[in-house]
């Protein structure tokens, strides 16, 4: 019965994700006014606002205007429910599950605004940065030192790679909003985090990369925002990271 309460406060929470995913890019509100059809305008009662239930009863649509909706919705709703739940299961009901389930879902909207806007919200990174400092004396797996210390090598190591990366190709291959999210990443994670967030991001991007390339046929002019594969090297690490460093070195004997 907790997990299940635990899986459902994650999907309502998803809900609020979802406003913030749709209005933080446009500088809107994310209180006021109330939900309301993306095509009609039409204001969402609170019966069509149930998540995930409310987009399979109504088939999708809009009540209103018939209009699609995204699945995009119930799909962070889903993902919100279940890192809350998996959170939990890995610590229980601890201030370590809920700072990181708040670091997760930060992650969430930061993976969604970048696909649509190709941009990182400062309005989630900038704050992020101290609050992580700050969290890594309530979780055990990182001390303070250890969250400055990634914190300083997060930022710093990607604005080395981009000013790299721009004085040799001419352009600006790199935002400053990944600087940012890395330096995040850094506070929350440690620079333990941090190393193994940028070594599997740059793998799973450079195989995404790939296969876009390929099938769009654009070879290396194809734009992919990286700030995903940062978002999903860090979740990555806190639930696997520790395991998979001891797996890589035991292969290594």
């Amino acid at each position: 019965m907790l997990a299940g309460f635990i899986f459902l406060d994650g999907l309502i929470i998803g809900s609020f994700l979802n406003v913030c995913i749709f209005r933080l890019p446009n500088s809107r509100s994310l209180i006021l006014p109330g939900s309301s059809c993306p095509h009609c305008n039409q204001s969402i009662k609170f019966y069509d606002n149930i998540p995930i239930l409310s987009y399979l009863w109504l088939g999708g649509k809009c009540r209103f205007c018939g209009h699609m909706i995204s699945a995009r919705y119930p799909l962070v709703e889903l993902l919100s429910g279940i890192l809350a739940l998996a959170l939990f299961v890995r610590y229980g009901i601890t201030w370590p599950a809920l700072i990181l389930y708040v670091f997760a879902a930060s992650l969430l909207i930061i993976t969604f605004v970048d696909i649509d806007h190709k941009i990182i919200p400062d309005s989630i990174t900038i704050p992020g940065v101290p609050i992580g400092f700050l969290a890594s004396f309530f979780l055990p797996y990182v001390t303070w030192i250890d969250s400055l210390i990634g914190i300083v090598s997060g930022g710093g190591s990607l604005l080395v790679v981009a000013i790299i990366y721009e004085f040799i190709a001419k352009k600006e291959g790199m935002g400053g909003g990944d600087i940012k999210l890395l330096a995040m990443i850094g506070g929350f994670l440690g620079w333990q985090g941090v190393l193994f967030t940028i070594l599997s991001s740059s793998v799973l991007g450079t195989v995404v990369g790939i296969f876009v390339a390929l099938k769009t046929k654009q070879g290396r002019q194809v734009a992919i925002p990286f700030g995903p594969f940062l978002s999903i090297g860090a979740l990555l690490y806190i639930f696997q990271g520790p395991e998979i460093i001891r797996w890589y070195f035991e292969l290594l004997r």
